[in-house]
């Protein structure tokens, strides 16, 4: 069984800056694609960040140039820096990835974090 665990949520100002974390633990023979999503109250959750297990990154039009992500693969954790946050940056965000379980052909599974709430105040 794997576990992706978020941490690093809170209550912010506008202007501010939070960073998340995403640790992935469990039998883990590698991680690939890594990403981050939110969900604001009365919307479907979102894609705000990906990161594949080279370095190559993906971002939501909303967020380019304030959010950064980024991972540890030694750690098996992902990270989100988020900076000059804004009110509609308010959501739950969690983490998403594709865990190769064996190392062999059909091992990999999508996992999900429980999430962590991220709200800004204008």
């Amino acid at each position: 069984q794997v576990h992706l665990v978020e941490s690093g949520g809170g209550l912010v100002q506008a202007g501010g800056s939070l960073r998340l974390s995403c640790a992935a633990s469990g039998i883990i023979f590698s991680i690939n694609a890594m990403g981050w999503y939110r969900q604001a109250p009365g919307k479907q959750r979102e894609l705000v960040a990906t990161i594949t297990k080279t370095g190559s990154t993906n971002y939501a039009d909303s967020v380019k140039g304030r959010f950064t992500i980024s991972r540890d693969n030694a750690k098996n954790t992902m990270y989100l820096q988020m900076n000059s946050l804004k009110p509609e940056d308010t959501a739950v965000y969690y983490c998403n990835a594709d865990v190769d379980l064996k190392g062999l052909l059909g091992s990999i599974r999508t996992y999900w974090g429980e999430g962590t709430q991220v709200t800004v105040s204008s």
